[in-house]
């Protein structure tokens, strides 16, 4: 039997958010991030991509953070006697990519709902809804089983959000696994439902959004750490991005923490 003590979706933070719990919760907790964040594993801080879920034992110990200017995720904290959870072989506390989110995130809209609403069949609803979602867990979890370079393409899609001023090209990812750079396109985004090169600008944008917010660095040099050697390629791939420009969103994320200060 499951019974859902909170549950929800499309849960927003603020770039300075933690989450720690050292002793944990004494229920279970599972997020799905959609942004990037930092997370504690074996020992240490690991920053992870977006699309990640995560599965945290009763009592065990918890902490993850924002790495972008937002934390956006969906969360549920539950009991639950079930085998499908108790004895999943997803390790506890670590991270790894969800190959649909969307369909993970539409089971969350509907566990929401189930649980605000007081159906007659409402326990066994919550139960259905939460067999698929960890049936969807275990697809992506042994999809590196039986998916040549799962291992390896999720390792570089880590190493792109950890250090997104490398100059990363489509050849010398493509080199890594020595492999022709057309394949590697088709293959990372039929994996993570997006270009590696996209990615690349994705997570360049995370990191300039942090600066804008919370260090006085120039526009220019912003732009140079985040891996830019041309400052109007980074106001294009910015404002196409954010929809403003670097200075508009310095500008308004500055009045944003000003107020909140109040």
């Amino acid at each position: 039997m499951n019974n859902i003590r909170y549950v929800e979706f499309d849960a927003s933070h603020s770039g300075d958010f933690v989450f720690d719990i050292p002793k944990g919760h004494d229920c279970w907790l599972l997020v799905l991030t959609q942004t990037p964040a930092i997370f504690y594993v074996d020992n240490d801080y690991v920053e992870y991509p977006p699309n990640c879920a995560v599965l945290y034992k009763p009592n065990q110990k918890i902490y993850y953070q924002a790495s972008s200017d937002k934390f956006i995720n969906d969360w549920i904290r539950f009991d639950s006697d079930e085998t499908y959870v108790t004895s999943t072989p997803i390790p506890f506390g670590v991270p790894f990519i969800l190959r649909d989110p969307s369909y993970c995130h539409k089971i969350y809209q509907l566990l929401v709902n189930e649980h605000i609403l007081d159906n007659d069949y409402k326990d066994i609803s919550i139960d259905n809804l939460l067999r698929i979602l960890f049936n969807k867990l275990l697809e992506s979890y042994n999809y590196k089983y039986i998916t040549p370079f799962y291992k390896d393409l999720t390792n570089i899609k880590m190493e792109i959000y950890r250090n997104p001023d490398k100059e990363w090209t489509i050849a010398m990812m493509a080199d890594k696994l020595n492999i022709s750079a057309g394949y590697l396109e088709k293959i990372y985004k039929n994996i993570f439902g997006i270009t590696c090169m996209d990615d690349v600008i994705k997570s360049r944008i995370n990191l300039a959004k942090k600066y804008l917010m919370y260090h006085h660095y120039t526009i220019i040099e912003i732009a140079s750490l985040c891996g830019y050697r041309n400052i109007e390629h980074f106001y294009r791939q910015f404002k196409k991005i954010t929809g403003v420009t670097p200075n508009a969103f310095r500008k308004s994320s500055s009045q944003t923490m000003k107020c909140s200060e109040r």
